[in-house]
């Protein structure tokens, strides 16, 4: 499942071949996943995952280089940081990373220019050293912002060299993450058969 290629194709089948929608549902391996549009947004459906303090331990400081303040396991480790420059500037050492419990590595502190929170995915263990913009590591971000500044909506940037918004909603009943972004149209072309 890859929430970019899924965002990418609910945008293609809205601007193309179903205009008159606002909703497309995919039959994936894990059900349906529904992608609503509002506006320019796209926004998507998630499961948030249920976070458990952890102790903030040497072979965290020592992968991300910072000491964390605080750390929670999910199906990933979030570990919250100080400020927004050290999550800016974090160099993590991927060999360490690799070490860690979790399946990625997200970092996060509180935001800065209209962001509620900062963040940083690393994913080393899928082959991936930084995740530009992690919709599923904001299924663990956005639940502990939620709980620290009470609020439901979350403005979230992620500082990978892409960097990337997201617009995310935490419905504290249901425990889903509505997480909403833009799609851009990047290129068209046809393709040409011979008869």
């Amino acid at each position: 499942m890859c929430g970019h290629a899924t965002l990418a194709s609910a945008y293609v089948m809205l601007r193309f071949y179903e205009k008159d929608s606002d909703k497309i549902i995919f039959d994936t391996m894990s059900g349906e996943l529904t992608i609503t549009k509002h506006d320019d947004l796209l926004a998507m459906n998630f499961p948030a995952y249920d976070l458990k303090p952890v102790k903030v331990s040497d072979s965290m400081r020592e992968a991300i280089g910072f000491e964390p303040e605080a750390a929670f396991m999910g199906r990933d480790l979030l570990c919250v940081m100080k400020n927004s420059e050290q999550v800016i500037n974090c160099k993590p050492d991927i060999n360490n990373v690799k070490e860690l419990e979790g399946l990625l590595l997200h970092i996060t502190a509180r935001g800065y220019d209209g962001a509620y929170c900062v963040s940083r995915s690393f994913a080393p263990k899928l082959a991936v050293v930084e995740d530009p913009v992690c919709g599923s590591g904001h299924c663990h971000i956005v639940p502990y912002w939620s709980r620290v500044l009470n609020k439901n909506n979350i403005t979230a940037y992620q500082a990978s060299e892409r960097g990337g918004w997201l617009y995310c909603n935490f419905e504290s009943e249901s425990q889903r993450v509505i997480i909403s972004g833009q799609a851009a149209l990047f290129s068209e072309a046809n393709i040409f058969t011979e008869a």
